[in-house]
């Protein structure tokens, strides 16, 4: 196991800049920064983009920066984690009301894995309200969400939204 690697895993449909936050600051800690976008949500969302979508997308974000890696993953987050050699998981806290399901999650993965670490991250406080749902939601009602998305992200967003309004 390597102490370098940390997994952050999660949806990321889409990718903000409160999720960009805290894998640059993530970089700070570890060497490398696995973005592990799981194929199984742990609550029912509807989906903007595929999951293929999300890693081109987040891997088109990182293009710039060889130490961040994005893949998908199935089942479990902490065998994933072993299976990348990382022992180390990446989790994000907005707000308190996010800190019962991450603290019973991080629980249970150390439950099942004894050797993972889980270090919650807040993210810069411009960006503490910002949650994927709520990006889409702005975005699926025409609203500019330029400042909550890199320009990347923005642009997969309008495409994807100019064609559903085509149809």
């Amino acid at each position: 196991m390597n102490d370098s690697i940390a997994i952050y895993p999660g949806s990321f449909d889409p990718l903000t800049l409160g999720h960009d936050d805290i894998v640059r600051r993530g970089l700070r800690l570890v060497e490398r920064v696995i973005i592990g976008v799981a194929e199984t949500a742990t609550q029912s969302k509807s989906g903007l983009f595929s999951i293929e979508e999300r890693v081109a997308l987040i891997r088109e974000v990182y293009a710039d920066e060889p130490r961040v890696e994005a893949t998908s993953f199935q089942g479990l987050t902490v065998d994933f984690a072993r299976s990348r050699g990382a022992r180390l998981m990446i989790r994000g806290l907005r707000a308190v009301s996010d800190f019962e399901y991450e603290f019973q999650m991080a629980l249970m993965n150390r439950s099942l894995w004894p050797e993972v670490e889980v270090l919650f991250m807040a993210p810069d406080v411009r960006h503490t309200f910002l949650s994927s749902s709520l990006v889409r939601e702005v975005a699926r009602l025409g609203g500019d969400v330029t400042e909550f998305v890199s320009a990347i992200v923005k642009e997969r967003m309008d495409e994807r939204f100019a064609e559903s309004a085509s149809r």
